[in-house]
């Protein structure tokens, strides 16, 4: 398999991972297409990642991630999955209030909006498990921890982030 990622950077910062660990967690959650995909993906701040947010899913403020699912007819057979937007203060106060580290946490962000790419939602409970259980497995191939287990201190789990 083979994964074109595009990384864009609008908002810099120490946390921001570079472009080939993107990718490599893009291609991890990617890995069920057996195939070359493209994505894009661009690391904001809060007042853009809150007005995609409001304008796309009608939520306030900003959010953690975002994907934008690429809408092209099927028979141009082009490999593009779409656009994930990740605000990266958000990831970083996350994994702050999570107790994770933020590298675990960019890559559950990563992870868990490639798989929405790929058609995964959490709108159902049965839904949330299957995307779950499929985050929590990618993950671990990666060496990263279950994020939706609660940590030592009674840290909330990522569960009610992505919720």
């Amino acid at each position: 398999m083979s994964g074109g990622v595009e990384v864009q950077v609008a908002v810099p910062g120490l946390s921001v991972p570079s472009e080939s660990r993107f990718a490599e967690w893009a291609e991890a959650a990617a890995m069920e297409l057996k195939g070359a995909f493209e994505l894009s993906i661009r690391v904001v701040g809060p007042q853009e990642s809150g007005r995609l947010n409001e304008r796309y899913r009608g939520c306030r403020g900003p959010t953690n991630v975002l994907a934008f699912p690429a809408e092209l007819p099927d028979d141009l057979g082009l490999p593009l999955l779409g656009d994930l937007v990740i605000c990266r203060q958000v990831v970083e106060r996350e994994a702050a209030e999570q107790g994770k580290s933020t590298e675990a946490h960019w890559a559950h962000m990563v992870v868990h909006g490639t798989l929405h790419l790929l058609g995964y939602d959490h709108v159902t409970a049965d839904e949330a498990a299957r995307m779950e259980a499929r985050e929590v497995q990618i993950l671990a191939g990666l060496g990263y921890p279950d994020p939706y287990e609660e940590t030592d201190g009674g840290r909330p789990s990522a569960r009610s982030a992505i919720e």
